[in-house]
């Protein structure tokens, strides 16, 4: 499997991303346009990133200087537990209270107060479990 938010590992999230209704479909549905990047806490910049445009990941690589929307961090074991285990609305935030997952960029109280973005929010995290790049 490749490393985890590295060119290749994006390039096969944008896949399942596009790939499931219930995160793209839904997203689409509200016109969502966004730069999400991806990394590990303590690190100056982020290691991967999508773009979406209307719900769908048109983009996805190694970052390489884009300005994200989002721009979220943990540290690696936390990100391998939300990928082999799932993330739920409890376990989310549960870990942005602790401080386990940072949005170094971006607002997590609107996002969350927002179901028609929460739920395709989780649903990411689920999604990045069936990468295997």
């Amino acid at each position: 499997m490749a490393e985890l938010f590295s060119d290749g590992w994006m390039k096969a999230f944008m896949n399942e991303w596009n790939n499931e209704s219930e995160l793209s479909g839904e997203l689409e549905k509200i016109g969502f346009n966004s730069v999400i990047t991806y990394g590990f806490a303590g690190e100056e910049q982020p290691k991967g990133v999508i773009t979406i445009e209307n719900g769908r990941v048109v983009s996805a690589g190694a970052y390489n200087g884009e300005t994200p929307n989002w721009d979220l961090r943990a540290s690696e074991d936390s990100w391998q537990k939300w990928i082999d285990k799932g993330l739920g609305m409890v376990g989310l935030g549960t870990a942005y209270a602790m401080g386990k997952l940072k949005f170094k960029v971006g607002d997590y109280g609107a996002m969350i107060k927002d179901p028609r973005m929460a739920g395709p929010f989780i649903k990411s995290f689920n999604v990045m479990g069936r990468v295997s790049a």
